[in-house]
């Protein structure tokens, strides 16, 4: 019987890729989260029955043993980028990517994978960043042999990067931004999945940090943005302070109107992630330990933000058109 791997949050931006990637392996694939009825997408990724979506609750020990029953390994790719309801950066984060480690040392699997993220830190004053150092610390205290990957943004066709910048860019001409000067290492979501599967195959252990191939500063990639949807605005980088500000107005709108507005814009403990560069760091494991060649972004953001230009699919027609001769 082939292998089976459990992928926690393997429905979201990063987990899909990974049990499209295990699946071809061979390997049978079970997705948890939360809504397993919204999942069903992941089922064509494999053979009749090879993939298949369920339900789990990541912070009930009961429902993550059970999803792992009979798995050879498991992978965490439950992340969070606010706190909604019950669903904290701690429990989610910190105690779910423990819970998942201890509970698999317990069932007697030996391979893990655990996505967390580059900047991760236990003494940050970003809850996000602390709580993403307190789950690594977690996953080694359990399963010390667990390879531990640490992906700058992401980008890839649904990112929350360059799609939200390119969807800002609609509104106004003027577009604002907080940490301009930040520096960022865009990583391609495929190449985030292929290192996992190294990890679920036994391939590679450790701690790894994956970057691009690119380092540029916020500022730089809302300019690169700007060229592919062919849009000019003026980029305002604002001051953390006013940025502060304005994480701290659309948290309390949250909170007013009790979860009724999801503040998908700016929050305050996002301006505090944003005072720190967001790339590899100097020494650590990278993707040329692992044998891959990483995507530039320039190849791969065309493709679909395309839908920002001004008139979207038509564009390049409207462009070719200009140059006809009567």
């Amino acid at each position: 019987m082939s292998k089976l791997v459990t992928i926690y949050g393997g429905s979201g931006f990063v987990g899909r890729h990974i049990a499209q990637r295990m699946a071809k392996e061979g390997w049978r694939v079970r997705v948890a989260v939360r809504r397993p009825n919204e999942a069903m997408f992941v089922k064509p990724y494999g053979a009749v029955g090879q993939v298949e979506p369920v339900f789990c609750n990541i912070r009930d020990d009961a429902s993550v043993a059970a999803v792992m029953d009979g798995a050879d390994a498991v992978v965490n790719c439950v992340g969070i980028l606010d706190n909604s309801g019950k669903n904290t950066f701690d429990a989610v984060q910190a105690d779910g990517a423990e819970r998942i480690a201890r509970l698999a040392a317990a069932a007697g699997i030996e391979r893990m994978v655990h996505i967390s993220a580059i900047g991760g830190d236990a003494e940050s004053e970003s809850a996000y960043a602390r709580t993403k150092a307190a789950g690594e610390a977690g996953v080694l205290a359990h399963m010390p042999g667990a390879m531990i990957l640490r992906p700058s943004v992401i980008f890839g066709m649904d990112d929350q990067f360059f799609n939200r910048f390119a969807s800002m860019s609609r509104m106004g001409p003027i577009l604002p931004i907080v940490g301009g000067e930040t520096k960022f290492q865009p990583v391609y979501v495929d190449d985030v999945a292929k290192a996992a599967v190294m990890g679920v195959l036994g391939e590679a252990e450790g701690l790894f940090e994956l970057g691009g191939p690119e380092v540029k500063t916020l500022r730089g990639w809302v300019e690169e943005i700007l060229e592919v949807i062919h849009r000019k605005k003026v980029i305002l980088n604002l001051p953390f302070g006013i940025g502060r500000l304005m994480g701290w107005t659309f948290d309390m709108i949250c909170k007013v109107l009790f979860g009724l507005f999801d503040n998908k814009i700016l929050t305050r403990d996002q301006v505090k992630l944003l005072r720190h560069d967001n790339v590899v760091s100097e020494g650590a494991q990278s993707f040329e330990a692992l044998g891959i060649k990483p995507v530039a972004p320039e190849s791969v953001i065309a493709d679909y933000l395309w839908r920002f230009r001004p008139s979207g699919q038509y564009d390049a027609i409207k462009d070719s058109a200009k140059n006809l001769r009567v």
